[in-house]
């Protein structure tokens, strides 16, 4: 089985792109990208979906790219939220984003033969010039294609709220994100939640335009709990992965506290317990509820 199957059997793939995936996962070693807002004091719940994408990335032999985006950071992604965001001071997002690693350094590993690699996007971005990035990436998006993105077109639909120009230029600097990783480290997978979809297709398009590359990408569904909560929030906010932030008692009371209905779900997406495993756990379950 390639990563690919691991990773939609267990529940992880809501879309893959037609760019042939499957079969260069089967036949060779994958570079595999996803980004982190550095915009939180900690990463959470809502990220360790993704965390956990790459971890069996790197389990099935490929190399996984955790990006910490303390570039895009200082703009803000405008997908799924409903107004614009409040931009952080520059200190305050770099400090967020060194303590990533250590969070990721849980489950991930940075050394030995399929060792991750981390980068800043900081690196290339915060020295981008204006005149420069619109004669050379600009030209290659249409502004068409931009406004029927879900996380744009959402903001327009809104008069009252709508979308500045710095937020509705968080796609570009994404996009240029992959097409930087796809040349200089020769990433060329992007994986994130269902509200990256536009952002990753955008990529892998400049990637073609750009030089005639192939790059792929995948998402991940939303997840809920059964009752409709976003999951990885509770009564006293997101769930952090710093024990500073989330004591290790209200780590395991969220889980503990999950509903009956997702046990399933979240032992697939969030363990590596076999799947035979859980599938007999789940007899029990329903045997004696």
């Amino acid at each position: 089985m390639s990563v690919i199957d691991v990773l939609e059997e267990r529940g992880f793939i809501s879309q893959i792109t037609d760019t042939g995936l499957r079969e260069a996962a089967a036949t060779s070693k994958l570079k595999c990208y996803v980004g982190f807002d550095p915009t939180a004091p900690s990463l959470h719940l809502g990220n360790l979906m993704q965390i956990m994408t790459l971890a069996h990335f790197q389990r099935e032999g490929h190399i996984p790219m955790p990006v910490i985006g303390a570039g895009t950071g200082m703009i803000g992604d405008p997908s799924g939220k409903a107004g614009e965001r409040s931009l952080l001071p520059v200190e305050v997002i770099d400090a967020n984003g060194a303590r990533f690693k250590i969070e990721l350094s849980h489950f991930l590993d940075f050394e030995g033969e399929n060792a991750a690699i981390m980068v800043n996007n900081a690196d290339w971005l915060r020295s981008l010039k204006l005149i420069d990035f619109l004669r050379d990436i600009g030209k290659h998006f249409s502004v068409n294609a931009m406004v029927q993105k879900e996380s744009v077109r959402a903001r327009l639909e809104d008069r009252e709220q709508g979308i500045s120009f710095t937020e509705f230029s968080y796609m570009l600097l994404q996009a240029y994100d992959f097409l930087q990783l796809y040349n200089e480290y020769g990433c060329n997978v992007q994986a994130g939640g269902n509200d990256q979809w536009g952002n990753i297709t955008l990529g892998i398009d400049l990637i073609r335009r750009m030089g005639g590359g192939q790059a792929h990408g995948i998402t991940s569904p939303l997840l809920t709990s059964a009752s409709g909560q976003k999951f990885g929030k509770s009564e006293a906010g997101a769930i952090y992965l710093n024990p500073e932030l989330t004591s290790p008692y209200q780590m395991y009371q969220f889980w503990i506290n999950c509903e009956d209905a997702d046990v399933i779900k979240l032992l697939k997406l969030y363990t590596f317990l076999p799947l035979a495993e859980i599938a007999d756990l789940e007899a029990q379950m329903t045997a004696k509820p």
